[in-house]
């Protein structure tokens, strides 16, 4: 996997509860190498035609380009926001060793 095949996936919650129950999963299910929860994270946005403030936690999340649709898909089916943000960032550069400790724990290598 090379750092363009890395990606970074940004993705708010309500809680660090939700956060880390969330992580938990996406790391044992190996569509995530890593899952940084965040908490403290005040967001400022309209919803729904509504300026609104709310107090969240945010999920840094380190995956593969192949794995990321189906992470994709299980957050979707584990968040509980009906429109959650879900930002995939690419990695244009990063330690070699990590990379591929990221394309080693989400890859299909030794399952």
């Amino acid at each position: 996997m090379s750092e363009v095949d890395t990606r970074v996936v940004l993705v708010t919650v309500p809680s660090a509860a939700e956060g880390t129950r969330m992580a938990r999963i996406l790391v044992e299910e190996r569509l995530a190498a890593c899952v940084n929860v965040v908490p403290g994270v005040r967001s400022v946005f309209f919803w729904e035609g509504e300026l609104r403030e709310e107090d969240e936690a945010l999920l840094v999340m380190k995956t593969g380009r192949e794995r990321y649709e189906a992470l994709q898909r299980r957050i979707l089916a584990l968040h509980s926001y009906s429109l959650p943000e879900i930002l995939a960032l690419p990695v244009e550069s990063g330690s070699p060793a990590y990379v591929t400790w990221v394309r080693e724990s989400v890859g299909t290598e030794g399952r």
